[in-house]
């Protein structure tokens, strides 16, 4: 399996913006769908976003639609979500994942992935 490291959280004010990484180490990302979950507390894991392997497709929940971008440098066996306009509702864990197995866009649940990041803490005050 592929191992994942998240970074790039942290604590901004409503509006900003932040980016947070996903590296990988092990077996090279280009064979695999990597995607974005976030777990707010006391709320069960979310979909975030998902990407194809070369990138070329991606899709994105409803609520992040327009403010989170996915994007992947497979040379560089990592993946990345640019999320712009942060609102105190996006206050959560987020989680890196990946699978080798086929793209579902916005249909991707945890049950199509695999391998799973530790998760990293985004926080955004009003």
């Amino acid at each position: 399996q592929v191992q994942l490291v998240e970074s790039g959280g942290g604590l901004v004010q409503a509006g900003a913006s932040l980016r947070l990484s996903c590296a990988a180490s092990g077996r090279t990302i280009s064979n695999y769908i990597m995607g974005w979950f976030r777990q707010a507390p006391g709320k069960e894991r979310e979909f975030v976003a998902v990407i194809s392997w070369r990138g070329g497709r991606s899709a994105y929940a409803d609520s992040v639609k327009g403010r989170f971008t996915i994007s992947r440098d497979n040379a560089k066996n990592t993946m990345y979500l640019q999320m712009n306009t942060l609102k105190p509702e996006d206050t959560a864990v987020y989680y890196c994942a990946a699978d080798d197995r086929r793209f579902r866009g916005p249909e991707s649940t945890m049950t199509d992935f695999g391998s799973w990041g530790q998760g990293i803490q985004v926080t955004v005050s009003s």
